[in-house]
């Protein structure tokens, strides 16, 4: 492949040809860029960058000739399909009509390493058989449509959501690629466990990343990120907004926070983000919630015996 004449993927294609037609773009702490677009029918050239970038097509029968690193193919997408550019290879594809798209790029100094630990340094992005042509999987689609979900939920999406979605995205390219990878027997020790959960609590208002949570179970992100489901029944960034979601229902109870303090105070961004995710787990907004859980005979304007 040849080398990389590019700093990013994100780079190049927040300020290069194809800027315009991007409407949505998301990075979270260097770990995942995602992006949304609407392209015209052109001949695209990417040159090369060290990010591995997998796209999804979202228009009906997208017709893509190309060479993404693992020689030319000639095919018509299906919606929610996808093909995978390999890091550090000069793109060429042509796609002749106008087709809206997801790309999700991994720059690879960021995941490298990760991979070395999933596969005991047996493996690199170049070795893998997945730059040859069109795919579709479910599970591959239900993860990239949860995480696209998260992102929009969020905002801008935390470096815990990066790194623990790119952990299992990067896990099932790597099986379709045909690489083993070394799976973790058993979940966290209990200490572990502890420890992680004591460490989210202490810092609820902060970004805190895989990679902290990792260090303090003495594990690799890649690793922690599987064990840490076995143990708790959920991914860490699902259990951390459970912890977020407690914490808030708590000051909205007890103290006269506003809800944009409580935002803040629990981790996230703005009261709107609060709004969006405590409207999704306890379906009711925030102060609907204070007000039924301070005179629980009037709920939503409504006076009950």
């Amino acid at each position: 492949m040849t080398g990389a004449a590019h700093p990013s993927f994100t780079d190049w294609y927040r300020e290069g040809p194809y800027a315009p037609f991007v409407y949505s773009a998301k990075s979270a702490g260097g770990f995942l860029n995602l992006f949304g677009s609407v392209q015209p029918g052109s001949e695209v050239n990417y040159p090369a960058m060290p990010d591995l970038v997998l796209h999804q097509a979202l228009t009906p029968g997208t017709r893509v000739s190309a060479n993404l690193g693992g020689g030319r193919f000639n095919v018509a997408m299906e919606v929610g399909g996808f093909v995978i550019a390999a890091p550090n290879f000069a793109i060429q594809s042509t796609v002749p009509t106008v087709h809206e798209m997801r790309s999700f790029a991994f720059p690879m100094a960021q995941w490298q390493s990760v991979l070395d630990e999933a596969s005991d340094g047996r493996l690199s992005f170049d070795s893998l058989r997945i730059y040859r042509g069109a795919f579709t999987t479910p599970s591959l689609q239900g993860k990239l449509r949860r995480l696209w979900s998260l992102c929009e939920e969020e905002g801008t999406p935390s470096r815990l959501l990066a790194r623990a979605a790119g952990c299992e995205i990067l896990a099932e390219l790597c099986q379709l690629g045909g690489a083993e990878l070394a799976t973790p027997k058993g979940g966290l020790a209990t200490w572990a466990e502890r420890r992680c959960i004591e460490l989210m609590r202490a810092r609820l208002a902060d970004d805190i990343s895989l990679d902290e949570l990792a260090a303090e179970a003495k594990l690799s992100p890649f690793h922690f990120a599987r064990m840490f489901k076995q143990t708790t029944g959920m991914p860490p960034r699902v259990y951390l907004t459970q912890l977020r979601l407690e914490k808030a229902c708590e000051l909205l109870e007890k103290t006269d926070l506003s809800i944009m303090e409580i935002a803040l105070e629990v981790g996230y961004s703005s009261s709107q983000v609060l709004a969006r995710v405590f409207l999704k787990h306890q379906n009711m907004s925030a102060s609907d919630y204070r007000r039924a859980v301070r005179d629980p005979t009037r709920i939503y304007g409504r006076v009950f015996p």
